[in-house]
């Protein structure tokens, strides 16, 4: 198949397939492949928040210290294959089609959704490229997640758990937290972040001692000073500042850096220097990145309400240092978007509301019905259009564009700009 067909076959796929309750059809279709998976090693990743910069903390630690390493994540950020990628490479074209029509030919008539495919293909290229591990990311929850089939992995991770996909997954923390928690396997060990809730350790615990899995004490890592927009902290006595804004990114680090010592004890050769080369040197597309320029431009796809907080506050810190921060904001009515407008509208001094970027985009007229109660808001016809306007605000202001709601948005806005994702980060 050339890449017209491939992408043909795959988009005749639904992005959700058909309903399940278990794992027979994700099973059934490694097996048509060849259980490419059973000849992997994995660290499998879960959460609500944090899973993409934890993964790649992961990742970058092992690339450095000289491991081929898979990498899956979901979703992609700019096109297909970003998706899928050894050593921070993605699939190539070749690569991507000779993997895809193994799995044409291979699959059955069964409902299939896109996710379920892209991780066959991965899987197989993975396989044949010889990892040494692969770092997997689930798509949505993790229980019944399609990734869930592989075996025991090296050993699970599970990060910030908060309240999205809730149609889904339940309306507590808690119930999404037995989804989350639903990737500990017996035979392995299971690594959780600090900044979970009680209720969630103690759920996370429970599940883990029952399923006879080991849950690994988190390495020591309390914060150093006050880093402003960064989170400096301390890794066996040196000060660490993580590349990403946030606060939430030393305890992403603090739970990739236990990870990376897991595995080194088993077997891995990780070594300090690698660790703290990957914390400080991972910058990750769409994560509260900044972009310098006249004006500069933070992208951020976080699109749940503990994700929006996290950018929220990053523009709070930029407002109590004289700068005005004019989004624009788009959302997609799957997630909460009242919430998270109102806590962007409360850090901005200025909204351009803006839709069209996703077939399930939030109408921009009811983001400026509700931003309207808390700073200036104007409709905008179409991204560019609200860009713009933004940007000779901030230009004559002194001021940061901001581009926020979805991760849709932020990716059409990355690849309108030609953006690489490599940008220098605040």
């Amino acid at each position: 198949m050339n890449i017209t067909e491939t992408m043909a076959f795959i988009n005749s796929y639904t992005k959700s397939g058909g309903r399940i309750t278990d794992l027979s059809r994700a099973r059934e279709l490694m097996e048509s492949i060849g259980n490419p998976e059973k000849r992997l090693r994995f660290v499998h990743i879960a959460g609500t928040n944090g899973k993409g910069s934890t993964l790649e903390f992961i990742s970058n630690a092992l690339i450095l210290s000289g491991y081929k390493t898979g990498q899956f994540t979901s979703p992609f950020i700019l096109h297909y294959a970003d998706r899928i990628r050894i050593n921070g490479n993605e699939i190539d074209e070749a690569a991507l089609c000779e993997m895809a029509e193994l799995v044409k030919k291979s699959v059955s008539d069964r409902p299939y959704s896109q996710f379920e495919i892209t991780m066959a293909i991965a899987f197989l290229w993975f396989d044949r490229e010889g990892c040494d591990a692969v770092v997997l990311e689930t798509g949505i929850g993790g229980l019944l997640d399609c990734t869930n089939v592989i075996p025991p992995p090296l050993v699970s991770v599970i990060t910030s758990i908060s309240l999205d996909h809730t149609a889904l997954l339940g309306s507590t923390v808690e119930e999404i937290a037995v989804h989350k928690a639903g990737i500990i396997k017996g035979g392995s060990s299971v690594v959780l972040s600090d900044d979970n809730e009680d209720s969630v350790k103690q759920l996370v615990e429970e599940t883990a001692r029952e399923r006879g899995a080991q849950l690994v004490p988190l390495e020591p890592c309390p914060p150093a000073a006050d880093g402003g927009l960064f989170t400096p902290f301390l890794y066996r006595g040196v000060k660490l500042t993580p590349a990403m804004v946030g606060l939430h990114q030393r305890y992403n680090a603090q739970t990739a850096i236990t990870a990376c010592l897991y595995l080194r004890g088993k077997g891995f050769e990780v070594s300090d220097g690698c660790i703290i080369r990957a914390v400080e040197g991972t910058q990750v597309k769409a994560r509260v990145q900044y972009i310098d320029g006249e004006p500069p431009v933070i992208v951020d796809g976080g699109h749940n309400p503990s994700g929006v907080k996290m950018l929220a506050l990053a523009m709070m810190y930029l407002g109590t240092r004289g700068k005005k921060l004019y989004t624009v904001m788009g959302m997609v009515d799957s997630k909460d978007y009242v919430e998270c407008v109102k806590t962007i509208a409360r850090a901005s001094d200025g909204i351009f509301a803006v839709d069209g970027f996703a077939p399930n985009a939030v109408p921009a007229q009811n983001i400026e019905d509700i931003a309207g109660f808390y700073t200036q808001t104007q409709v905008s016809s179409a991204l560019e259009e609200a860009v713009e306007s933004a940007r000779k605000l901030a230009l004559e202001n002194g001021g940061v564009v901001v581009i926020s709601g979805s991760l849709y948005l932020a990716s059409e806005y990355l690849r309108s700009c030609g953006n690489s994702g490599n940008d220098i980060i605040l």
